[in-house]
């Protein structure tokens, strides 16, 4: 494990051999990072995350409570989760600040083995990424993704299936990955390794 001196880790962060955390991170405890992982310069990670092993997030990522990402996941630059339903500041009349512990109103988000989120994107409330589903740059997720589904816009909308390798897969009943030769099924939004 590597942690870069200017690195914020707080009491009750577990972190897995072979993780590398770079400069100016915050990770609030307590929280799991697994092994193998690489935590990008100046991210914020908060307490009660989970995080698998070999998980890529780079720079500038935000990670706020209720978030778990499994194995294998790459959080590009820039991404932005959220977790509550109805953000305020301040009571109804204004006369108080409204803590900023988790409430009903905050929603948890899965982010599945394999999948990978675009720079920039930004992952609303109560969401589940797919595995091995691909958000594109700049996407504003407002609804769960499926497995091997790739999504982009704002709000983002299915523009196809995706491969485990990453690589488009041709909309049809079967598809075959050109890249690396694995075969799906794909009956409307649900697609299925064989």
């Amino acid at each position: 494990m590597t942690v870069h001196p200017t690195a914020l880790v707080e009491a009750g962060v577990d972190i897995g051999p072979g993780t590398s955390v770079w400069d100016s991170v915050h990770i609030r405890g307590p929280a799991t990072i697994g092994s193998q992982c690489i935590i990008g310069e100046k991210s914020y990670i908060a307490y009660g995350v989970t995080i698998g092993d070999r998980v890529k997030v780079n720079a500038f990522v935000y990670i706020c409570t209720g978030v778990t990402i499994e194995d294998g996941v790459m959080l590009s630059a820039g991404t932005i989760f959220t977790n509550d339903r109805y953000p305020r500041a301040a009571t109804n009349d204004l006369s108080q600040l409204k803590s900023s512990e988790p409430d009903e109103e905050t929603l948890e988000t899965t982010v599945r083995q394999g999948a990978t989120i675009g720079a920039g994107a930004i992952i609303g409330p109560g969401i589940e990424i797919g595995r091995f589903a691909m958000v594109g740059m700049g996407a504003v997720v407002t609804r769960s993704v499926p497995d091997f589904t790739l999504v982009a816009g704002n709000p983002a909308r299915r523009i196809g299936a995706v491969c485990r390798c990453g690589q488009r897969l041709d909309d049809g009943p079967e598809a075959t990955c050109k890249a690396c030769g694995l075969q799906y099924t794909i009956s409307g939004s649900v697609v299925t390794e064989l």
